[in-house]
């Protein structure tokens, strides 16, 4: 199990607050989070411990320290991939969860416009403005947050993984890649008690309205309306994906068909690629998708006047 760190505090009678953090978050070395924490809190009253993920049974020991130590609050300290795994343990369970963007994807921390230096986003940890949010469950065993996707984006974050090219050069080598060799996919979908049956390059299950590039993919989002929206891209150009990078714009309106869901059920002609809040996951011809309402509340920075 990995250590837990005890990061000293003039009190004891505070809040608690869990930081999980991931030391290597995006593939490569980030600046020392524990020392930024420590000095932030050193004359606070908060009482904070930080865990260093390790890969080693983190889901595990981040359960474990939650159950025995009883946080007030657990932040997430990383990317996507943290963020969904930490959320994992709090659902459903009253603690909220922290957000300090440290990772290559920071989808959720865009989408709830959370700062992006250190020090002001530990400043969003201390307060106690919070965010419902809900979660979607995926083919039984996922949870995501903010984007899940079948089809090209899926295949765009493989490739991305596999290549050693990273920033928006390495962005744009495996989008070329993966535009070159698009392949439509045949989809039934079941919801409601309907079929539906269409052709699109990508599904996308969405809970939020963009990626973390700052395109907006899905202009109807509502992180808290008990709802998710199924997007289907028909048609898609490389000069639209960059235009949406640039501009952080909406993809072309025309191109895609927006459904509204509560669950859903899709099945594909193939096997396709598929991601979870920026992870891939392998290739499904099922995918399955449903709503736990207000499942997480998310410390968020208070509103401005």
């Amino acid at each position: 199990m990995a250590q837990l760190l005890w990061l000293s505090c003039m009190q004891e009678s505070g809040p608690k607050i869990l930081f999980a953090i991931n030391p290597i978050s995006g593939g490569k070395k980030k600046q020392n989070h524990e020392e930024t924490i420590r000095q932030f809190f050193k004359d606070r009253p908060e009482q904070v411990e930080c865990f260093m993920l390790d890969g080693s049974y983190d889901q595990e020991s981040i359960r474990h320290w939650i159950d025995s130590w009883k946080p007030d609050k657990v932040v997430a300290v990383g990317g996507d991939g943290t963020v969904s795994m930490i959320a994992k343990s709090l659902l459903n369970s009253g603690i909220p969860l922290g957000i300090l963007p440290a990772g290559s994807a920071n989808g959720m921390a865009t989408e709830l416009q959370l700062p992006s230096n250190l020090q002001a986003a530990l400043k969003v940890i201390e307060g106690n403005h919070l965010q419902a949010c809900d979660v979607l469950e995926i083919n039984e065993k996922y949870y995501c947050l903010h984007l899940s996707d079948i089809g090209l984006n899926a295949k765009l974050i493989k490739y991305f993984e596999e290549g050693s090219l990273r920033g928006m050069l390495g962005y744009a080598k495996v989008a070329a890649r993966v535009l070159w060799k698009k392949r439509m996919m045949k989809i039934q979908l079941q919801t409601k008690g309907k079929q539906i049956q269409r052709e699109a390059l990508m599904a996308v299950f969405a809970n939020a309205r963009k990626y973390g590039t700052g395109a907006v993919i899905n202009p109807d989002g509502v992180l808290d309306d008990g709802l998710f929206e199924v997007i289907l891209i028909k048609k898609l150009a490389l000069s639209e994906i960059f235009k949406a990078m640039i501009d952080h714009g909406r993809f072309n309106p025309k191109k895609f068909e927006i459904l509204q869901a509560e669950a859903i059920t899709i099945e594909t002609d193939h096997r396709a690629d598929f991601q979870v809040d920026g992870e891939y996951l392998g290739k499904t011809t099922r995918f399955t998708a449903k709503v736990l309402p207000s499942a997480l509340k998310i410390l968020v920075a208070p509103p401005t006047a």
